[in-house]
């Protein structure tokens, strides 16, 4: 007899819970931690972004498979393919800046040009 709560959502439920108290925690913590905390969180492979871009990936590869035997419309798997790969790309994004935020030395950007305001005379 199968369990009346599979694993499966049992696992997801609450993962999604421990993001939100992730969440609420950084919006608490002293601005000198929130760098190192993000750092881990994006890191592409063992932070929380990685292993969500590996589980679209995971999600992705199912649903061309039930896809391919008409079980699923392909649009699933193109969205799921999508989403994994754009989630990839912009884990790619941030991790250029992961070191900045793991060691707190700031990325040096350039300051902001101030562009010249323009007049228009009205006829």
């Amino acid at each position: 007899m199968p369990h009346p709560y599979p694993y499966a959502d049992y696992l997801a439920d609450t993962i999604a819970r421990q993001l939100t108290q992730l969440a609420d925690h950084l919006s608490q913590l002293p601005a000198d931690q929130v760098p190192q905390l993000l750092g881990r969180v994006l890191d592409p492979d063992d932070g929380v972004l990685g292993r969500f871009t590996g589980l679209l990936v995971a999600g992705s590869a199912f649903a061309k498979d039930r896809a391919e035997r008409g079980a699923l419309p392909p649009e699933v798997w193109l969205a799921l393919g999508r989403a994994a790969n754009e989630l990839h790309d912009i884990g790619l994004d941030l991790d250029e800046h992961t070191d900045s935020l793991t060691t707190g030395t700031p990325s040096v950007a350039k300051p902001a040009v101030a562009s010249p305001l323009v007049v228009r005379r009205h006829r």
